[in-house]
């Protein structure tokens, strides 16, 4: 089982175009298999400590394999729909990872 967790930080003000690319995105996941296993949206004084600032939100996914995840992220109706992610996103932190 693959697991990525997004830390995602978008553009202020870009929120309504961030989430009309997740109503596109995050449905395709189970269509590869996947499963969104937790959609966060961390609200202020809730970071504990760290060095990174706190991201708009959080995307823990999981997949069977690197196959299916690699397949998602070439799917064609979400590629339609990336320059909704250019526009509003400012970066993203991919973690992979498997569960120990």
């Amino acid at each position: 089982m693959l697991y990525i967790t997004q830390l995602i930080y978008i553009h202020e003000g870009k929120e309504e175009i961030f989430h009309q690319f997740e109503d596109v995105a995050i449905p395709l996941i189970e269509k590869y298999n996947g499963k969104l296993l937790l959609r966060l949206r961390p609200a202020p004084g809730e970071i504990i400590a760290g060095e990174e600032e706190m991201p708009y939100e959080v995307h823990p996914v999981s997949f069977p394999g690197e196959a299916d995840f690699n397949a998602f992220k070439l799917d064609k109706e979400r590629e339609e729909f990336l320059h909704l992610n250019d526009a509003s996103v400012r970066k993203m932190l991919l973690i992979q990872g498997t569960a120990l």
